[in-house]
Formats: C-alpha cells, structure tokens, sequence
C-alpha cells in the first residue's frame, strides 16, 4: 500500500513537472537568498520552501554556493568630508602684502556660505596667516585682515556673523617653511576650521 501511494505521487509529482509551462534555458536557476529568510513567494527558506537559501542549481544541474550580497552603506556622506566637494576645499591663498579675496575663490566661498545658511549651528573659525616677511605685528594685522575679508564675504551671502570667528596667526603657523617664493605664496592664506 505505502509502495502505490509512493509510486501514485512520485508520477503524479513527474507529470505536474512536465505540464509546467515554464521553460528552461541555458542560464542559471537560482534560489534567492533573503536575509529575511523568504523567497520570491514569501515562503520561508527561499523561492522553493526548502530551507535552502544559499545555493543555487545551474542549466546543468550543478549545485553552487551563492555569493552573499553585501549592501553598501546608505548613510549620507558629510559633505565636509567628500573630498569631490567645494566644501573641501579650506584655504584662501593671497597675494603678496594683500588681504584680497581672489576671483579664483568665488565658488568655494559660496559653497560654504550655503553650508553655513542651511547648517546655522555650524560655527567656522577663519585663521589669518601670512608668510614670515615683515614684523610679527604687521603679519598680526595682516592676517586679521585676511581673515575679516573672508568673514565679510561670508556675511554678503548671508551667513550669521555669530557664526563666524575671524583670528589671526599672523606669521606663526607657516605650512611651508622654506624661504622660496613657492613656500611664501603657501603660507599667505586663509584656513577655514569648522568646530
């Protein structure tokens, strides 16, 4: 009796197989892995209810581990840190004995007076800073006007001046202590520091 009823479902199962309308190719077949644990259909285990989630069967018939999908990080990326941002980019560089903003930085100032008007508890700390020719206080000044001209540009494009400091270092914190033309013209900037 259990023989005929085996026999009875094994066909019955061969003959549902042969009326399927679905058609194999020479592609893979493969059973979803779902980190929920259901298939397609929403039966546990995978597209087939077999408990089976991270294999899969090819045209062949060869049986393969599926490789496990990993999802990137979806976080927003701080455009401070995106170093393909305007908002990079923190140093104004000067000409000598001038504390004007050059043309060359316009974009970058407003792309961070936007960040600033859109971010108001955002606070920026301007450093002045000017290469080492000169007296400490003339470089003092010097600095701080560099500082103020960017402080100001800010304050056009509508940042709050509470939320900008304009200091200066005067000579004091030179990038490039060499005593070329280059290493001056480094040295001869603004830094933008957000706390």
């Amino acid at each position: 009796m259990k023989k005929n009823l085996l026999l009875a479902l094994f066909v019955s199962a061969a003959l549902v197989g042969c009326g399927s309308q679905v058609r194999l190719d020479d592609r893979a077949a493969s059973i979803e892995n779902r980190s929920d644990g259901t298939g397609t259909d929403g039966t546990a285990g995978g597209a087939t209810g077999t408990g089976i989630n991270d294999r899969s069967v090819d045209a062949a018939g060869t049986d393969r581990e599926i490789a496990p999908v990993v999802v990137e990080d979806q976080t927003p990326v701080d455009p401070l840190q995106d170093p393909d941002s305007l908002l990079a980019q923190r140093s104004i560089f000067f000409d000598y004995d001038s504390f004007t903003i050059d043309e060359q930085y316009r974009a970058m100032v407003e792309a961070h007076a936007r960040y600033l008007v859109e971010n108001p508890e955002r606070k920026l700390v301007l450093q002045g800073n000017t290469d080492e020719r000169g007296s400490r206080e003339y470089n003092l000044a010097l600095g701080q006007k560099r500082a103020e001209a960017v402080r100001r540009a800010l304050a056009v494009l509508g940042v709050s001046e509470a939320q900008v400091e304009a200091v200066s270092f005067g000579e004091e914190r030179p990038r490039n202590v060499s005593e070329t033309e280059d290493a001056y013209a480094e040295n001869r900037r603004t830094d933008m520091v957000y706390q």
